[in-house]
């Protein structure tokens, strides 16, 4: 196909603007995408240099078609903030080793035309891990340690501030020998080091380091100015920058639309502090909100809307005279054109939209965005396997970090796959092992494929969900996946076709406790009601405090019920897998703000026509309630495996009917079991 008619046939021109090049200091990025910062995918070794896992996670990004890439944040010392030297690079522990790793990986991103730019941080301070330090937490001003209160922080001196900018200096002239386009100071932003140093709330200094707004800009204006010297004014420094902290108590955010008092970075500060920054010699603002006393605003979940900096942004650039970069949910391109087009922002940041489909950019750019596979906004991957003591990664893409050692090959053998249930596990299997040349069958009995995304995607928070199942769709129909719906699998249809491997994911079914009055007609199970909230009205008594009951509670709030969650449990949010921090606390705040009551360590007794009685406290009492709903877990179903698991050479049983865990789970075990036979 020509050029013309290629362009005739796939470019959208209302993605246009996306796609025009844009300067960043004296450095042109060929497109509008930039890759935001992420520190908890990259891989390091104990010389503080990126592995060669790394470099191919950044490069696959490079490939995919995204205009610049801004690296995890890099330590720069060890000296005054003692680290786990295997949590982020350091270029200054051994630079002849780390400019080798790096000067491949930027050649290797520089083949495809991407930027690439290093993230440098001045220290964690009060926001860092106790167990990410091999010493004292320090910070501008004495306070305690943000996730462990009873960790004091010790002030910093002159000096050390003055070897933190050195090193700062340092590292940014080895980025430049590594072949790295800027570096990015990593940051006003999210209460680390340099971000305290910059508000009154933690910083009380009386001497040229606190006290008026350009004192407390001063560590960071000194390093830019540092930067320029060593490097020339034609490297260029971005400056990560949240424009609003939302901290309205110490370790307590703000939501959205509450009315509090800031106690971080309000706008009008923001915009002065954002003129003295760009006079010091900063080449553009990647921009946010939040810190990590309001975290979820500095990484949000699927409860924010898309775009949500967006309204910030806009405040800032009609003051900037420098580029504004934004990321945070910006995966619609529709909402990211329009930022484009009416001066918003300079260029789009794509964080974990570029973990879950590294092609993004080039989809968007070849109109095949059905064809992107979507972020859920779990921070299940992401964030969730690092703190389970692996690598970040996804919950949608296996091979995210892993680009060197999985992926999906040609089968040697061409087999009959046959695969029962079309939810994500099913869904997974069935995609691989068509990709890998297999002939696959699926076999959904419902008349539409998606399992339990199906019921759980339909709270406007949970739509992605649905994208989810879309994606799915277009794949399984791109390679040639036969699907049956409407279809119940039993041995003797399996027989008929005769499969090599057959893969069972029969899912799960709702656990319904054995009570008094559980039967009643005032009883409802939470899928019914996801499936039409018009079921429960008025009052709502929600018997499980897990994931689903909790996010059903709040999706019914939200939509005018009162709501009571009943959970026997001393706290919600704590039966089944492990929910990222971000999520869980954003939860629990939007089911405070939206009245939700909570009733924990209560066990439900009886189901009345007024309600439900619970025992708490050797004490039973009625929580009146219209209607009462189960949402107290599910308990795995294999009845087909159970018949055939000694019939076929390879049978192997995924997702829920294995073991009840989350989409993670169940995606990770379809891909891995499907590409290895």
């Amino acid at each position: 196909m020509d050029l013309l008619a290629w362009k005739e046939n796939n470019m959208n021109e209302s993605y246009k603007k996306l796609f025009e090049p844009i300067m960043i200091g004296k450095v042109q990025v060929k497109n509008r995408f930039f890759m935001a910062p992420m520190g908890t995918i990259a891989e390091v070794d104990e010389n503080g240099a990126y592995t060669r896992r790394s470099m191919e996670y950044y490069t696959m990004r490079a490939k995919g078609g995204v205009g610049m890439i801004i690296t995890g944040a890099h330590f720069v010392d060890n000296d005054v903030e003692k680290h786990v030297l295997t949590l982020f690079p350091n270029p200054t522990i051994m630079p002849e080793m780390y400019e080798k790793r790096a000067r491949e990986m930027t050649d290797r991103c520089h083949a495809f035309d991407a930027k690439i730019f290093m993230q440098i941080t001045a220290g964690l301070g009060r926001s860092a891990l106790p167990t990410a330090m091999h010493g004292e937490c320090v910070a501008p001003s004495p306070t305690t340690n943000r996730w462990v209160p009873s960790v004091p922080c010790r002030e910093l001196t002159i000096d050390e501030i003055h070897h933190i900018t050195e090193q700062m200096v340092k590292s940014s002239a080895i980025a430049k020998r590594s072949g790295y386009d800027g570096v990015e100071v990593h940051a006003v932003h999210e209460g680390y080091l340099l971000d305290c140093f910059t508000m009154t709330f933690f910083n009380q200094r009386t001497d040229e380091y606190g006290g008026s707004l350009t004192n407390r800009l001063r560590f960071a204006t000194e390093i830019v100015q540092g930067i320029k010297k060593a490097c020339g004014p034609d490297f260029p420094v971005i400056l990560r920058f949240s424009i609003k902290s939302y901290i309205k108590a110490l370790r307590q955010g703000a939501l959205p639309g509450e009315e509090f008092t800031e106690l971080g970075r309000d706008m009008d500060e923001a915009l002065e502090a954002a003129q003295i920054l760009q006079d010091a010699g900063y080449d553009a603002f990647d921009a946010d909100a939040g810190s990590y006393d309001s975290w979820y605003w500095a990484h949000p979940p699927m409860y924010f809307k898309k775009g949500m900096y967006l309204p910030l942004a806009k405040r800032l650039k009609e003051t900037a005279k420098v580029p504004v970069l934004v990321a945070g949910r910006m995966d619609d391109m529709d909402l990211a054109v329009s930022a484009l087009e009416n001066g918003n922002i300079d260029m789009v940041g794509l964080g974990r939209p570029l973990l879950t489909d590294p092609d993004y950019c080039n989809k968007v750019r070849a109109d095949d965005v059905k064809d992107i596979r979507p972020c859920l906004g779990c921070h299940d991957g992401c964030f969730g396997r690092l703190l389970e003591g692996g690598i970040g990664s996804c919950a949608v893409n296996p091979e995210v970090g892993r680009e060197s050692f999985t992926g999906i090959e040609p089968a040697v053998a061409k087999k009959r796959v046959v695969v029962v249930g079309g939810g994500p596990a099913g869904m997974e299997a069935a995609r691989v092992s068509a990709i890998r040349g297999h002939d696959v069958t699926l076999i959904e009995k419902a008349s539409a494929l998606g399992g339990e995304l199906i019921p759980g995607g339909i709270p406007p928070f949970k739509k992605d969900d649905h994208r989810l199942i879309s994606w799915y769709e277009t794949e399984l129909e791109k390679y040639g996946v036969k699907i049956y719906l409407n279809t119940e699998a039993d041995p003797d249809l399996i027989v008929g076709l005769r499969p090599d491997c057959l893969y069972l994911a029969e899912g799960s079914e709702p656990i319904h406790p054995a009570l008094p009055g559980a039967d009643g007609t005032n009883v409802l199970d939470a899928v019914q009601v996801l499936r039409d909230k018009d079921l429960a009205a008025g009052n709502c008594a929600i018997i499980g405090g897990g994931l689903v009951g909790c996010e059903l509670g709040l999706y019914l709030a939200v939509n005018g019920r009162q709501v009571t969650i009943i959970e026997a449990l001393p706290d919600i949010l704590k039966a089944g897998a492990a929910i990222p921090p971000m999520n869980e606390w954003m939860l629990r705040d939007e089911l405070k703000f939206h009245h939700v009551a909570v009733e924990a360590g209560a066990s439900l007794t009886e189901i009345t026509p007024e309600g439900a009685v619970i025992e708490k406290d050797g004490q039973k009492r009625l929580i009146p309630a219209d209607h009462v709903i189960m949402a107290v877990g599910y308990k795995p179903k294999s009845p087909l495996y159970d018949a055939l698991k000694d019939d076929y050479p390879q049978v192997f049983r995924l997702g829920d009917s294995r073991k009840v865990r989350n989409i993670r789970a169940a995606i990770w075990d379809a891909y891995e079991v499907a590409r290895s036979l």
